[in-house]
Formats: C-alpha cells, sequence, structure tokens
C-alpha cells in the first residue's frame, strides 16, 4: 500500500509539474510547434538519468521512493523519459538491433495507433 501512495502522490506531482511547464513554455514562445512537450521529454529524459546514476553510483533510495520520483513524478512529467531509460539499459547491453528495433516500433506504432484511435472515434461520432 505504500508503495502505491508513493507513486499516486509523486504522479499528481508530475501531472500539474508538466501542466505548468507545457503552460508556461508556450506562454513564452507560442503554440506553433509543440516546445512544451519537448521540453519536458528533454527535461524528464535528463531527470531520469541523474535520478538511476545518482541511486546506481551513490545514493541509497528506499523502493518507495525511487517510486515515487521514477515512477510517480517523472512518469506523470512524461513517459519519454522512461522509453529514454529503456533504449539506454538496451544499447548499454550491447543490444544495437534490438535499441534500434525498439525505438523505430515505439515510434512508428504509438504515431500509427494514434491515428487508428482518432480514425475509430471519427467514425464512431462523426
Amino acid at each position: 500500500m505504500k508503495m502505491l501512495i508513493a507513486v499516486a502522490l509523486g504522479g499528481a506531482l508530475g501531472a500539474v509539474a508538466r501542466y505548468m511547464t507545457v503552460g508556461w513554455i508556450a506562454h513564452l514562445v507560442g503554440h506553433g510547434f509543440p516546445w512544451g512537450t519537448l521540453a519536458v521529454n528533454v527535461i524528464g529524459s535528463f531527470a531520469m538519468g541523474v535520478l538511476v546514476e545518482a541511486g546506481a553510483l551513490k545514493v541509497n533510495l528506499s523502493a518507495e521512493m525511487r517510486a515515487f520520483l521514477a515512477v510517480g513524478v517523472l512518469g506523470a512529467f512524461t513517459t519519454f523519459s522512461t522509453f529514454s531509460l529503456d533504449v539506454a539499459t538496451l544499447w548499454e547491453r550491447g543490444e544495437v538491433m534490438m535499441t534500434g528495433a525498439y525505438v523505430a516500433a515505439s515510434a512508428a506504432l504509438s504515431i500509427l495507433a494514434l491515428f487508428a484511435g482518432l480514425a475509430l472515434m471519427r467514425s464512431v461520432l462523426a
């Protein structure tokens, strides 16, 4: 139960941080390009790298704190950070072909799935 509470609290903070960051950046530079989304993806990926490496090398975090920060805060701030960690893990294992396949499949299938969802709703609701 403590783990679920940690994830939920972290998720709430991450979601609010994402909303505020995207809005703030859109206010600064406009809405013509998704700069806010790009920013949270890059910031979140950087933060995931810092968190994982600090935990591996020096900082001893409890399982609940790791879940709060990685799954909750960063997971809600940007799921791209988790994707980036998966890519780095595959790469560092020497799975070069698997890394490329994962990146390509993730991008292509996710975009195709989004279009499929749009088409489904357009056909059902239009």
